[in-house]
């Protein structure tokens, strides 16, 4: 799929690659923080040793950074895009609307969830920006 950036997010994206050397494949620039989608892969290396580069980068913009590793297949990246969450199984039902089912492991259905929330629906912006995927569930 296609995905459009607006300029602050290609800008924040241009500043991400000069920083870390990883060329982000997408941006959402949600309140206060950045999530970033990364090449497979490359996730390491975007991090840094330690957590020092992207602690920079962090730095560099002046709000936390939430990095997230691409995949070619929907289920995968729903699964990155959860993470730390252990996730067992993703299911993406066809029917009507693509909706993709996750089963987390019970202790980590908060971390799947997050904060307000912002953990699953970033999840689902961005499963539906790279996959179409209409909506995520936890079960």
């Amino acid at each position: 799929m296609a995905i459009t950036l607006e300029d602050e997010a290609r800008g924040y994206l241009a500043a991400f690659e000069d920083r870390t050397g990883v060329t982000g494949r997408d941006c959402l620039v949600l309140e206060e923080r950045l999530l970033i989608v990364v090449p497979v892969g490359e996730i390491a290396d975007a991090i840094g040793p330690g957590g020092e580069t992207v602690g920079r980068f962090e730095e560099d913009v002046d709000r936390p950074v939430r990095l997230v590793e691409d995949a070619d297949e929907p289920a995968d990246f729903i699964a990155n895009a959860l993470a730390p969450a252990a996730v067992y199984n993703v299911t993406v039902s066809e029917n009507d609307d693509l909706v993709a089912y996750v089963e987390v492991a019970s202790e980590d259905r908060g971390v799947a969830i997050g904060k307000g929330g912002w953990t699953i629906e970033a999840a689902r912006t961005l499963a539906n920006r790279h996959f179409g995927v209409d909506d995520v569930q936890l079960i």
